[in-house]
């Protein structure tokens, strides 16, 4: 029989990015947190999501952006969904918050039926804001 204790924990989502230190100070504004490392090696820079996961930067100058949202050729290899809040008040004021730290809309259609909205952070990786219900 097979173990079911798992394998590993989980650490990070890595991001590459042209410039680490940016793209952690973006994301720290969007999500929480303060970028750690940033003196120690200029092209790596770690973010601890408060109570959530760490996301870290590292650097990759002539990164290509994935060419959302195409899925054949430069494809997104994944994206952070992130709770943009329950109403769409809510909605509307974190979409204005991230515009103004860099975002770059890419889908912002039919936000009703599907319940998410669609942006590039400033290094061109896809994410988006979901309007999350609660109880």
């Amino acid at each position: 029989m097979a173990s079911t204790a798992p394998v590993a924990r989980f650490r990070s989502v890595v991001l590459d990015c042209p410039d680490p230190h940016e793209l952690a100070r973006f994301y720290s504004a969007v999500v929480g947190g303060t970028p750690e490392g940033e003196d120690e090696d200029p092209g790596w820079v770690v973010l601890q999501v408060p109570g959530g996961p760490r996301l870290a930067f590292q650097q990759a100058r002539d990164l290509t952006p994935p060419e959302w949202p195409r899925s054949d050729r430069n494809a997104q290899q994944f994206h952070l969904d992130l709770d943009g809040g329950a109403t769409w008040a809510e909605m509307d004021a974190a979409h204005e918050r991230v515009l103004s730290l860099g975002a770059r809309p890419l889908d912002l259609e039919d936000r009703e039926k599907k319940d998410f909205m669609v942006y590039a952070d400033p290094a061109g990786h896809p994410f988006c804001l979901c309007r999350i219900e609660r109880p």
